[in-house]
């Protein structure tokens, strides 16, 4: 099953960018502390910020979650 979000996602990740999925109060957006490469930000810009506020929520909900634990130390 094709999945348009999650490909704009896994492309979005493939050049290399950082942003993460913050999900508070089952609404979802994400955050870009470190920065992108200047090829996922323009991938970014082109690509996902003109999407619709629901779509741009499904993109990043394939991110990396801030939420998720399984990066913290001891975690498996």
């Amino acid at each position: 099953m094709d999945n348009a979000s999650k490909d704009l996602a896994d492309e979005y990740r493939r050049l290399g960018g950082r942003r993460v999925a913050v999900i508070d109060d089952n609404l979802g957006s994400s955050r870009d502390w470190d920065g992108d490469p200047p090829e996922a930000a323009k991938f970014w810009k082109e690509k996902i910020a003109p999407l619709s506020d629901r779509d741009r929520r499904d993109v990043e909900s394939f991110l990396p979650s801030l939420n998720d634990e399984s990066d913290e130390p001891g975690r498996e």
